[in-house]
């Protein structure tokens, strides 16, 4: 793996070479040191931090300067990853002007290279304005979480004609806006297909990377929430499933050092156990 920071144009590269590339979500600087050496080299900073870090229900209460926080950790921690700062609610749907010195933030002080935006199409304007500001934008289509209480909860998107169009159709539009990258999640793996084929079809200079959450094989790259993908939360959907059970390891590994400190043995005789 080289030592030179993952760009854009490597993201673009895969896409067009058909090499399929993993992203996984990330929260620290410690996980993604590892992660990189692991060879994940794109790191999403998600707003899921507000579930599996803040323990919320939803992702809605991630604020812009704890995401701001956690993605410069992130950049610390992987100086060589594409790192991309999730925007949170709140922080782009209260006006384009707030929108813009709120992405511009993630670029400058959370050192990130892209920003995501759960979008329809009525964002189709800010993604331009962002686009002609110098803010490259991941328009994330689909199921999207921070719709959750709007919706009544999580849902996939896509399985009726109409909202296949729609989505297929959103896609094109917010690439012609200036979206340089997609996101797709919870999307039926014949609708993502679509929406790859559009984009190789696209009359543009490059090819725009499609990474899908659960949206079936045919996108370029596909991103999971690293605590599903390690075991660390009691349930998880059904295209993540868990690598290891480092949940339970942990556990394990707790209730020994209980035993260890209960017992007395723990620094006994000059020694640890």
């Amino acid at each position: 793996m080289s030592d030179d920071r993952l760009t854009l144009r490597d993201l673009r590269r895969f896409a067009q070479m058909k090499q399929q590339f993993a992203v996984l979500s990330c929260y620290d600087a410690t996980t993604a040191r590892w992660l990189w050496r692991g060879g994940v080299q794109v790191l999403l900073v998600g707003d899921t931090a507000a579930e599996m870090i803040l323990g919320f229900d939803s992702t809605l209460p991630a604020s812009v300067p704890f995401m701001i926080e956690l993605t410069a950790a992130v950049r610390r921690g992987a100086p060589q990853a594409y790192v991309i700062a999730d925007m949170p609610f709140g922080s782009y749907q209260c006006g384009e002007d707030r929108a813009i010195r709120n992405a511009m933030k993630f670029l400058t002080n959370g050192m990130a290279d892209i920003v995501k935006l759960e979008v329809d199409a009525s964002f189709a304007p800010l993604v331009e304005r962002l686009s002609h500001a110098g803010v490259p934008v991941m328009a994330h289509l689909g199921s999207r979480p921070q719709h959750v209480r709007a919706q009544g909860g999580y849902r996939a998107f896509g399985r009726r004609s109409h909202e296949a169009d729609l989505l297929v159709d959103t896609a094109g539009l917010m690439i012609a806006r200036g979206a340089v990258a997609l996101l797709l999640e919870a999307v039926p793996g014949e609708v993502a297909q679509r929406v790859v084929e559009k984009v190789a079809g696209l009359d543009t200079d490059q090819i725009v990377p499609v990474i899908g959450c659960g949206a079936g094989p045919a996108c370029h790259g596909h991103v999971i929430v690293l605590h599903d993908l390690l075991g660390l939360v009691d349930w998880h959907p059904p295209f993540a499933t868990p690598v290891l059970n480092m949940g339970e390891q942990i556990q394990a590994a707790a209730r020994n050092w209980v035993e260890l400190v209960e017992s007395g043995r723990y620094l006994k005789d000059g020694g640890p156990y």
